[in-house]
């Protein structure tokens, strides 16, 4: 099985653009890295495609930082995001 670090967690859910926002809690986020999103009700893993902070695409988004993703199913506030090794 893949190791699995957590990076942060999801802190807002767009449920009309299926986007959420990944608060970075530790380390980095980057375009093409897998996630495993799992809260009390959510739990998939998908490839970041595309960052985006203020509109702005990215390519990293740091600790501190948060950042928009477009998820593949529904996310919810307070869900853990891990990056799968």
């Amino acid at each position: 099985m893949a190791e699995e670090k957590e990076i942060g967690k999801i802190s807002h859910y767009f449920t009309n653009l299926g986007v959420a926002v990944i608060e970075v809690t530790n380390g980095e986020l980057k375009n093409g890295d897998k996630i495993h999103i799992k809260g009390s009700t959510s739990d998939f893993e998908q490839t970041v495609d595309s960052l985006q902070i203020d509109r702005q695409e990215v390519e990293v988004v740091k600790k501190g930082e948060s950042a928009g993703l477009k998820v593949v199913e529904h996310a919810r506030e307070g869900d853990l995001v891990y990056l799968v090794e």
